[in-house]
C-alpha cells in the first residue's frame, strides 16, 4: 500500500544492505570486530532535512529535544533544525522560497497561513499527509480549521498557544483573593476583574505589578481581541466581502476602553518593557500571556504561581490564540522519498506533542490532551479546554502586517496621545489604505 512505501522502501534497501554485510564477514581480512558492525549500524540511505523554526523563547529547547528523540529513533531520517528570532523568521522564509532555497519543512503560524496559501508559498498536503497515515479526525476541530482552505490542508497542527492568566500566589494570598485550592477569587464582569486588581494593589508593596502587561508590542492588541471576542454577536474584523475593516464599533470600542482603563489607572504600571521577566522575578501579582510561558515559570526558584484560563468578563468564553503548524514550503526538486520522509517527522512531532506540552503549549491532538502524561504535567490541564474557544486572526493574506498597523495605534493611545475611539478610528482608516493598494 502506498501509505507504507516509506517503510518498504527502507526495509528491502535495509535488507540488501545487511545481505552484502554479512557476505564481507565471510571475506579474509574482514573478521575484525570494527570492520562488520559499524557498517551495519548505519542505514543505506539517509534522507536529511532542513527544518526552520521561530521558538527563540524558552520553548526552542523543548523542540531541540524532540529533534534529538526523532533523530535517535529514525536513523534514515535526520532533521537538522535551523532555529531563528520571530522578529525576520517570515521575511527570510519567503526570500527562500521565492529565491528557490526554501528549507525542506518549516513552522509556520495559522495567522499568516493565508498568505502563504494565496501566495503559493505552501504545498497542499491532504493527499500526501493520508498516504503516509496522518488522520486528520485525530485533531482539535478549532485547531484544525486553521489550516484548512477549500478543503485542502496546508499544514499539520502542532498546538494552539493562546493567552492565560497567570498569577503569583504569594501576593494573591496577601490580598486575600485566593480560595482554599490556591485559585483567584474575581468577582463576575469587567468591573469584577478590576475590583479584583484594586484589591491587590491595596496589599501588595509600591514595587509589585497587579497587573504586568507591556506598554508596547501586540500584547494590548492580544487582549483586546480576546475581550471583543467575549461579546456577544462581535468580534467581527471585515465587512461580509472581506473589503474593509469594520472594528471601530459600539462593542470594539467597549472592550478597548476597557483595556485602555487598566493602564490610565495605573493597574497596570507604566513603561513596563518586559513583563514576562517582572513576573519571572516575583514583580507582578498578575501576567496576562501566552501559555508558552509556563515552562519557564516552572524554572523560576521561589516563584509560586498558578494559571487558569484567561477571565470571562463579558458574555462566553473566547481568547486570542495561535497555533503552530508544520507546512511544506515550495520548492524545486522535491521527491517523493523526502516528501514522505517529511510527513513521517510531522507525524512523529504532533503525535509527541505530550513532549511540546512541557513548553506549556496545548497539543492539537485531542488524545494527548486526555493522556496520562499530560495530566501528569502541571498546570497544563488547568487550561486546556482552552484550545476549543480560541478566537484565531481573520483569514486575510496581509493580517499578519496589519496587526502591525494596531499595535501602533493602541500604543499611542496607551501613551495618552489619543482616545480609545481615535484609536480605532486611525487603525480602521490605515488598514483600509492598505487593502484598497
Amino acid at each position: 500500500m502506498k501509505r507504507h512505501r516509506w517503510n518498504q522502501y527502507h526495509s528491502r534497501a535495509t535488507f540488501g544492505f545487511m545481505s552484502l554485510a554479512a557476505f564481507l564477514l565471510l571475506l579474509p581480512g574482514c573478521t575484525g570486530q570494527n570492520s562488520g558492525a559499524a557498517q551495519v549500524s548505519k542505514p543505506p540511505h539517509v534522507v536529511r532535512l532542513e527544518y526552520w523554526t521561530p521558538f527563540s523563547g524558552g520553548d526552542n529547547q523543548f523542540m531541540t529535544e524532540m529533534v534529538e528523540q526523532f533523530n535517535e529513533e529514525h536513523p534514515e531520517i535526520q532533521v537538522v533544525q535551523k532555529n531563528s528570532r520571530l522578529d525576520d523568521y517570515y521575511s527570510r522564509l519567503k526570500t527562500a522560497v521565492l529565491s528557490g532555497n526554501a528549507p525542506d519543512v518549516a513552522i509556520v503560524h495559522s495567522t499568516i497561513m493565508p498568505q502563504f496559501v494565496q501566495n503559493g508559498y505552501v504545498e497542499k498536503l491532504t493527499a500526501e499527509a493520508k498516504n503516509i497515515g496522518i488522520d486528520w479526525k485525530r485533531f482539535n476541530p478549532n485547531i484544525l480549521r486553521s489550516v484548512l482552505y477549500e478543503e485542502d490542508y496546508y499544514g499539520v497542527p502542532l498546538d494552539t498557544h493562546a493567552l492565560v492568566m497567570y498569577y503569583n500566589k504569594d501576593w494573591l494570598s496577601k490580598a486575600g483573593v485566593l480560595d482554599e485550592a490556591g485559585r483567584p477569587v474575581i468577582s463576575t464582569g469587567a468591573e469584577g476583574f478590576k475590583s479584583f486588581l484594586e484589591q491587590i494593589r491595596r496589599t501588595v508593596p509600591p514595587d509589585i505589578a497587579p497587573l504586568a502587561q507591556p506598554s508596547t508590542r501586540i500584547d494590548s492588541v492580544w487582549l483586546w481581541w480576546s475581550l471583543y471576542n467575549q461579546m456577544m454577536d462581535a468580534g467581527q474584523f471585515y465587512s461580509e466581502d472581506g473589503m474593509e475593516a469594520v472594528f471601530n464599533n459600539t462593542a470594539s470600542l467597549e472592550a478597548l476602553s476597557f483595556v485602555n482603563s487598566l493602564y490610565k489607572d495605573k493597574l497596570i504600571p507604566p513603561n513596563i518593557n518586559d513583563a514576562f521577566q517582572l513576573f519571572y522575578d516575583g514583580k507582578a501579582a498578575v501576567l496576562i500571556t501566552g501559555m508558552w510561558g509556563t515552562g519557564a515559570f516552572e524554572k523560576a526558584a521561589g516563584l509560586h504561581f498558578g494559571v487558569v484560563p484567561m477571565p470571562t468578563l463579558y458574555d462566553r468564553p473566547a481568547v486570542w490564540g495561535d497555533s503552530h503548524n508544520l507546512s511544506i514550503p515550495k520548492k524545486r526538486g522535491m521527491t517523493e522519498v523526502k516528501r514522505e520522509a517529511i510527513l513521517t517527522f510531522a507525524n512523529w512531532i504532533v503525535s509527541h506533542g505530550d513532549m511540546w506540552a512541557k513548553a506549556g503549549h496545548v497539543p492539537s491532538m485531542t488524545e494527548l490532551t486526555s493522556s496520562e502524561v499530560f495530566n501528569q504535567l502541571e498546570y497544563r490541564s488547568d487550561y486546556a479546554a482552552t484550545a476549543n474557544y480560541v478566537a484565531y486572526w481573520p483569514r486575510n493574506a496581509k493580517q499578519w502586517s496589519i496587526n502591525e498597523r494596531i499595535i501602533n495605534e493602541f500604543e499611542r493611545m496607551i501613551y495618552g496621545y489619543q482616545t480609545p475611539e481615535e484609536a480605532l478610528d486611525a487603525a480602521v482608516k490605515k488598514i483600509n489604505a492598505d487593502l484598497r493598494k
